[in-house]
């Protein structure tokens, strides 16, 4: 599953888009510098948010839409067809978003 999946998956599950996550651990403190188990534990605790999908929101948090080159183009399990994330809705993303 591509990152975007994760995070098209979580807004589908939560309801809550990945920049509204961003703001809300931003009120808790947690941005840039915040290790992942205290974001996790709130994601658990709070949406019922496994490890996997808490990852891919700990990344977005704390480093923000921004993919690793090497996630790029690859084919692989994980990637992405662009170096940038959507995180302001699945359902706003532009078609062409990412190519």
């Amino acid at each position: 599953m591509s990152f975007q999946a994760y995070l098209d998956n979580i807004e589908t599950k939560t309801g809550i888009t990945p920049r509204r996550f961003t703001e809300l651990a931003a009120e808790r403190g947690f941005g840039p510098g915040t290790k992942a188990a205290p974001i996790i534990q709130w994601l658990a605790e709070d949406y019922g948010l496994g490890r996997g999908h808490a990852m891919a929101l700990v990344h977005v948090i704390t480093k923000g839409e921004t993919v690793s080159a090497k996630h790029v183009g690859t084919g692989s399990t994980h990637s992405d067809a662009g170096d940038r994330l959507w995180l302001d809705g699945k359902d706003t993303r532009p078609e062409d978003w990412g190519s």
